[in-house]
């Protein structure tokens, strides 16, 4: 597991984000992540409704701002994008969409 710090610069949906990786000595890099271990509803089909609500929840918590994160591996997933842990002021947020109902666990 690798700790970065980062800007979240986009939230797609509940469980996945771009966000503007610090790689530290001022290097930066634009990441697609997808919220490791969890999965919430989808923009499409007969989740949407529901989709539409969590992603303007994590919207509402982590857009344009600093977060730490937690990536598995290092590497990508099918679609490309990184699997993280998403932490903002202490709070871990995948664990926190799954305690409060607005996700499920989801092991790949």
């Amino acid at each position: 597991m690798y700790n970065y710090k980062a800007k979240i610069i986009a939230v797609y949906d509940g469980d996945t984000v771009t966000a503007q990786v610090d790689l530290g000595f001022l290097h930066f890099q634009i990441m697609k992540l997808r919220l490791y271990g969890i999965d919430t509803p989808e923009l499409r089909g007969e989740e949407r409704e529901q989709g539409l609500i969590v992603r303007d929840i994590v919207r509402a918590m982590i857009l344009d701002k600093e977060v730490e994160i937690d990536t598995y591996k290092d590497k990508q997933g099918k679609f490309g994008r990184y699997l993280a842990t998403i932490k903002i002021d202490g709070l871990d947020l995948n664990q926190w969409l799954v305690d409060n109902g607005h996700a499920t666990v989801y092991v790949p």
